[in-house]
């Protein structure tokens, strides 16, 4: 590494929800998590771009069916799955996203591609007319777990808020919320964010989450943060742009994220959020149980999956 390199960084999460239920359930988790991490840091370490490694491991979470995004979506409450999914580069401010969109193996793909156009932020109709142009190939991103749990919801009237965030029943208890991030930090000191979810399933149809929001999903120079939790309560926060400002205006990452969380738990607010900053300090929060994250401080994978409950922020 040259002298005017950093090292890189990166943390990444697979929502937010209950408790693990086992010591399998962790171990599941974990190892998901823990092999995505080993292979993008991979991507950082030979001078990847921070924009590269968040599209990586945002397609390797989307391809984990165990999480709520891609393979592993959860249904809304029409039997449909609409995903949304959003990346910022944050050495150029720029944000595209994609807003319920269907039939596509990688939401994050039609955000990349966003990147480069005027108009970078499609909901569905536009989502599909750029599937249809990109010439992507249809994908259906329905595992059974999922059918079989909107089906008994149907039968049920629909009275859970929202699906399970984990696609394994016996993983998580009262699962709540489902969504993927990846924030990443290269050599040359640039962040990038990206957030994709399947939404809360069982929502009304055409519900937005916030994962395609700045309120989700935002970076500049100095940090980025991605956010998983109840859209309602981050979109009501706008909880990623709120903690990059404060950064930004030369608060510390760690107490930018002690004070939003703080915020959020006071309005009851059910949330969650990784970050990074361009410092190299690596963050994390939540208001929730558990928060499903993993990070590379650039010499070890370490994850907060037995962080204290009772804690708002934590930091490496």
């Amino acid at each position: 590494m040259s002298a005017n390199q950093v090292q890189p960084k990166l943390i990444i999460h697979g929502g937010a929800g209950g408790h693990l239920k086992s010591a399998k359930g962790e171990i599941i988790v974990r190892q998901a998590l823990h092999s995505i991490i080993e292979e993008v840091y991979s991507l950082l370490t030979y001078g990847g771009s921070a924009i590269d490694a968040v599209i990586m491991g945002c397609q390797l979470l989307e391809n984990q069916p165990i999480f709520n995004a891609g393979t592993g979506s959860v249904l809304q409450s029409d039997g449909q799955i609409r995903m949304s999914a959003a990346l910022m580069d944050g050495a150029r401010q720029r944000f595209s996203g994609v807003i319920n969109v269907s039939r596509v193996r990688h939401p994050i793909e039609l955000a990349n591609f966003l990147q480069g156009e005027d108009d970078r932020v499609l909901s569905d109709y536009g989502a599909f007319e750029l599937l249809r142009e990109l010439n992507i190939p249809m994908y259906d991103p329905l595992i059974d777990i999922r059918l079989k749990e909107w089906i008994q919801e149907r039968e049920e009237n629909f009275d859970k808020e929202m699906a399970g965030v984990v696609a394994e029943q016996e993983l998580i208890h009262e699962p709540r919320k489902g969504t993927i991030g990846v924030v990443a930090l290269d050599c040359n000191g640039k962040i990038a964010v990206g957030t994709s979810t399947g939404g809360k399933g069982l929502e009304r149809i055409g519900r937005v989450s916030d994962s395609a929001m700045p309120a989700g999903n935002y970076a500049d120079a100095s940090a980025g943060v991605s956010c998983t939790g109840i859209g309602e309560d981050i979109m009501e926060e706008c909880l990623a742009a709120k903690i990059v400002i404060r950064v930004t205006d030369g608060m510390s990452l760690v107490d930018a994220m002690e004070k939003s969380m703080t915020e959020s738990r006071s309005r009851k607010r059910d949330v969650g959020a990784i970050a990074l900053a361009a410092d190299g300090t690596i963050s994390w929060g939540k208001t929730s149980e558990v928060l499903l994250a993993a990070y590379h401080d650039g010499e070890k994978i370490g994850d907060t999956l037995n962080w204290n409950n009772q804690e708002l922020a934590g930091y490496q």
